[in-house]
């Protein structure tokens, strides 16, 4: 059996060991030569192998940073080599700088000694932690598409994406903590340990494992291109200028012209126009295939849910959240048995209404080919009475 194999079922094996409360010390001891040689790829490999025997992203996280503490010093040393187009990384290593320095500050406000003068400073400031979504929502759409594409070890990374998930009911926890006059101080400290504990946490995971896994499977190119799509999404907590080639570069693939028609009885386009029509339409379009496979999405002048070209060929499974995953997969089957044609949606988003709507794709033969997300922001259409027959400019 290879030896990879050999020590992550050893690794796994301590893990599982661990967790069933058999004594700590014994067993360090036990599996000391696999322990003390862990490295980030094989933090992966061992998480991974939890989802193949069904352990969900939420029971995992149960065990997850007990299972790190123990691998820290090893995963600590590991040593690593920087991309040389190093941008997209330092991009995200300045971002975590930032919000560590951001939960300094909050830390100072928690030493206030008068209550209510601490939870009106605290609330803006924990609000304020919000703006960092986007640093989560990069490596979503744009680095973990790309390690996926690698090796099936890093499909582990659905529980760093529940790690996200985790961290934003934190900030709400602790801003309803705050607001709310019933809960007393202890309630409120309790809520922002965890909610740094998250936070910090998530840094921590990215520096010792997700960053040098990456940069050990990921080519030169592949930075590049990372790079130049994490332009299309903010840089919390820092400056960040625009690179004008890197944006140079965006409009010249836009721009480029395939040679052919689109004809069919009711007329002809030709493909800048098709696109021209797909981008002008005030709605989010995502297809995927028959195979689960997203293969088109469309680019409005504002978007409402972030893609990135990184998505294309992923398995439309991974393009969500670990918690909402069943819902795609219900809707998906639905519509490949014929048992459904349509799903409807509708959330509130910053005080604007979303519709999202699901049509099951089909040929001329009634066969499944696939399904089309449309998301739409309908607070304006909500709001409509009575006509307008007269041209009025908005």
């Amino acid at each position: 059996m290879n030896q990879d194999i050999v020590k992550t079922e050893k690794l796994k094996e301590y893990i599982q060991r661990l967790n069933n409360k058999e004594d700590g010390r014994k067993l360090y001891f036990e599996y000391k030569d696999e322990i003390s040689s862990v490295k980030p790829q094989d933090a992966f490999q061992i998480f991974h192998g939890f989802l193949q025997d069904e352990i969900t992203e939420k029971e995992i996280l149960q065990f997850l940073d007990k299972t790190i503490n123990v691998f820290h010093e090893s995963l600590v040393n590991h040593t690593w080599k920087r991309p040389e187009n190093d941008n997209f990384l330092t991009d995200l290593e300045m971002e975590n700088e930032a919000l560590r320095l951001k939960t300094d500050h909050i830390k100072t406000i928690v030493r206030e000694p008068t209550s209510q003068i601490r939870r009106e400073k605290l609330i803006p400031l924990i609000e304020e932690l919000k703006e960092f979504y986007p640093h989560y929502t990069k490596k979503e759409n744009i680095l973990f598409p790309y390690m996926e594409k690698k090796m099936p070890k890093f499909e582990g990374l659905a529980i760093m994406w529940a790690l996200h998930d985790m961290v934003k009911n934190q900030v709400q926890n602790a801003l309803d903590k705050l607001r709310d006059k019933d809960s007393d101080d202890h309630e409120v400290n309790v809520a922002i340990a965890e909610l740094f504990f998250g936070i910090l946490g998530i840094i921590k995971k990215e520096e010792i494992i997700l960053f040098p896994a990456a940069s050990e499977v990921l080519s030169e190119q592949e930075w590049n291109e990372m790079n130049r799509q994490s332009y299309e999404y903010s840089f919390p907590f820092i400056e960040k200028k625009w690179n004008e080639g890197f944006l140079e570069a965006n409009e010249r693939n836009e721009k480029t012209e395939m040679d052919g028609k689109f004809k069919t009885e009711t007329g002809e386009l030709d493909f800048n126009q098709i696109k021209l029509v797909f981008d002008s339409l005030p709605v989010d379009m995502t297809f995927v295939d028959e195979n689960n496979k997203v293969r088109f999405f469309t680019r409005p002048k504002d978007r409402i849910f972030p893609r990135s070209p990184a998505i294309i060929g992923r398995d439309v499974n991974k393009c969500h959240p670990p918690d909402s995953v069943h819902i795609v997969e219900e809707i998906v089957e639905a519509f490949r048995k014929g048992e459904r044609d349509t799903a409807t949606f509708w959330i509130r988003i910053k005080n604007k209404t979303i519709l999202i709507q699901y049509f099951a794709m089909r040929n001329e033969n009634n066969e499944y080919k696939g399904v089309l997300e449309v998301s739409q922001d309908i607070t304006e259409i909500k709001s409509l009475e009575g006509e307008r027959r007269l041209l009025e400019w908005n």
